[in-house]
């Protein structure tokens, strides 16, 4: 089946321009378009990679809870069948068919792609800039896939692994939705900054409400209007204040149904946040939506290794929740979970690293040095533990207690 163009009545030329030349989206498609018995999970709790300091904020992660085995139910003999029903023939039941999802006041049918546009309401008259949304409704019935990328507007990774991510499916062979919005912060995007232009970060403002401040009405605007259709959610986001991670999953691990939700992307490693209050995901969790936060590389950057991972991560998710099949697939990667800590300096000074992101590094080994330009004293800062590089500090001068170095250790796998 092709794609079925849908058009939906908003202001014409400076929204497309601005949108198609900032995320380059190819306009031809824009216009077609067994458990066992007992369980036990060991990672630890992680902050926000913008706040470092909420780690000990962070709700702990239940190490000791055990599920208890259930009594097995008595098993009742089946009563033999009756001539009857032998002789009568089996009735198929019919198939679910697709229907079509009501989004913004559009009506997008099944096997379409469109995109919509999103406004809080809340620009000057006359100089609104809606928000572009990218729909795909597959010709099959299944779940709500969400994704949304720069809420931090200086964050551009997940732009483009949204976009690469939304524009590879085939309306025709998808079973359920995907709803995504690639810049979440276009105020903040145009200005190459994090913040909205009150000065407020919009990931500490969710669920938001009617009558506070800007942050409150944005964020009330999209949780209402999009996030309550979704069942399942991943908020893109990249490191902050000149930090970079490796891709990585931020997840409540706490949250059995969100447990169970990071075990559909692949290799990628993920680490226990129960997040904050005023957080999208933390907001969306509570409303029974899963959701994690998928972390990848550094802010103002454009980086292909990270953006591929993010792509690969999500491909995987859609076919382990049955709404693509993947046609090659080598092996079955599993999710690396990781208990972790963050190493901070201990002098002020400019901090030059010998570890790269990624890299594993073992208990004493010098991760880099903070240098004094003044006395030309060398510190050294060492790696507590065995583990692997999965966050740092860009090269950038420091303060003494300044998070530089985030080391993860393997941890164990939490059990189906």
């Amino acid at each position: 089946m092709g794609y079925q163009w849908l058009r939906v009545p908003r202001p014409a030329g400076i929204i497309i321009a601005l949108f198609c030349s900032s995320v380059m989206l190819p306009v031809a498609y824009a216009e077609q378009t067994a458990t066992t018995a007992k369980q036990k999970i060991i990672v630890s709790a992680l902050p926000e990679d913008e706040s470092v300091e909420d780690v000990e904020n962070s709700e702990p992660l239940e190490t000791t809870d055990v599920i208890p085995e259930v009594p097995a139910e008595p098993e009742t003999p089946e009563a033999a069948p009756t001539v009857e029903e032998i002789v009568k023939p089996q009735q198929s039941q019919p198939e679910p068919e697709a229907t079509s999802l009501e989004l913004l006041g559009t009506e997008v049918p099944p096997g379409t792609a469109t995109r919509l546009s999103w406004s809080p309401a809340i620009q000057i008259a006359g100089l609104s800039q809606p928000t572009p949304v990218l729909v795909v409704n597959g010709a099959k019935p299944g779940p709500n896939l969400c994704l949304t990328g720069a809420v931090h507007g200086d964050e551009l990774n997940g732009i483009e692994i949204i976009r690469r991510a939304v524009y590879d499916l085939e309306p025709d062979k998808l079973s359920g939705r995907v709803i995504g919005i690639p810049i979440v912060n276009l105020p903040g995007f145009q200005q190459g900054s994090r913040y909205l232009p009150d000065r407020r970060d919009l990931n500490r403002h969710f669920p938001g409400s009617t009558d506070g401040s800007l942050a409150d009405r944005i964020a009330h605007s999209l949780f209402f209007s999009i996030i309550r259709h979704c069942d399942m959610l991943v908020d893109i986001h990249t490191g902050s204040l000149k930090r970079t991670n490796l891709p990585q999953l931020r997840a409540d691990m706490n949250n059995p149904e969100v447990a169970r939700f990071t075990r559909g992307f692949d290799g990628m490693a993920v680490v226990h946040s129960t997040g904050a209050p005023g957080m999208l995901r933390f907001a969306a969790v509570a409303a029974g939506i899963r959701t994690v936060t998928m972390e990848a590389g550094e802010s103002l950057r454009i980086q292909e290794n990270q953006i591929k991972a993010g792509v690969n991560s999500l491909t995987s998710l859609m076919d382990k929740e049955g709404m693509i099949s993947r046609m090659f697939v080598w092996g079955e990667p599993e999710p690396v979970y990781y208990d972790s800590e963050w190493i901070r300096a201990e002098h002020g000074g400019i901090l030059f690293s010998e570890v790269a992101l990624g890299d594993k590094v073992t208990v004493g080994e010098i991760l880099g040095y903070v240098s004094d330009p003044i006395t030309n004293e060398q510190h050294p800062i060492r790696a507590g533990s065995d583990g692997r590089i999965i966050g740092m500090a860009v090269d950038q001068v420091v303060m003494a207690g300044f998070a530089a170095y985030h080391v993860g250790t393997e941890a164990e796998v939490p059990a189906e």
